[in-house]
């Protein structure tokens, strides 16, 4: 069984900054890409992914904005939000591949979405 936790969700004024976390817990053996995704009214978008290795790949609205990171020995991956806009308004889901000890090829798993509200 894993589980994905979120944390950081909230309201902010434009301009503000939130920092989102995700860490993943139980019968973890690794994990390859964690990420990011947001949902406002609509369709589900990618945010930003960062590899095992620590590349990053960001969606242009939050380039120069947004930065992902991981600690891997924490099996946790976070989102820092800066300049953030009211059109950032969307719940926030943790994405990951995990490899476990009943599926030995990574799989995704899903957090349970954190609110941000960017707002004044």
């Amino acid at each position: 069984q894993v589980q994905l936790v979120e944390s950081g969700g909230g309201l902010v004024q434009p301009g503000g900054s939130l920092r989102l976390s995700c860490a993943a817990s139980g019968s973890i053996f690794g994990i390859a890409t964690m990420g990011w995704y947001r949902q406002a009214p609509g369709q589900r978008e990618l945010v930003a992914v960062i590899g095992s290795g620590g590349s990053t790949n960001y969606a242009d609205s939050v380039k120069g904005r947004f930065t992902i990171s991981r600690d891997n020995a924490k099996n946790t991956v976070y989102l820092q939000m800066n300049s953030l806009k009211p059109e950032d308004t969307a719940v926030y889901y943790c994405n990951a591949y995990i490899r476990t000890k009943v599926i030995s090829v990574p799989a995704p798993y899903w957090g349970q979405g954190t609110q941000v509200t960017v707002s004044s």
